[in-house]
């Protein structure tokens, strides 16, 4: 399959925020996603089924801009664990979905420990 295949590949938005989602929890330190936008400031974690909740993707013409919004697990270095996570979701992106990245953002809203 040495020949390429003419055409075009478009991946939904839910594909890739699942992706991106499914990397992050991988990463060590981080304890799960949250929502944006917590009501009364209180960041619940997402179950695994709902990861793409707490990552919003969007898309333009120089590639793909990336808000993670995470947790992150009580006495873990913050910068090492967003620059494991931006790695992570980098690799991600170009390397399996092979789309371009604008930028990747982490924002994190809780520390817990983890149970």
């Amino acid at each position: 399959m040495a020949e390429p295949i003419p055409g075009q590949l478009h991946v939904a938005n839910d594909v890739l925020a699942d992706m991106v989602g499914h990397a992050a929890m991988e990463c060590y330190g981080v304890v799960g996603m949250v929502a944006p936008n917590p009501a009364d400031g209180i960041a619940k974690i997402l179950p695994p089924s709902r990861l793409r909740r707490g990552i919003t993707l969007e898309t333009s013409e120089g590639g793909v801009k990336v808000d993670l919004y995470v947790v992150i697990e009580y006495g873990t270095n913050l910068n090492a664990v967003s620059q494991n996570l931006i790695d992570a979701v980098t690799f991600v992106l170009k390397e399996q979905a092979r789309v371009p990245i604008e930028s990747i953002d982490v924002h994190v809203q809780d520390v817990k420990v983890r149970k």
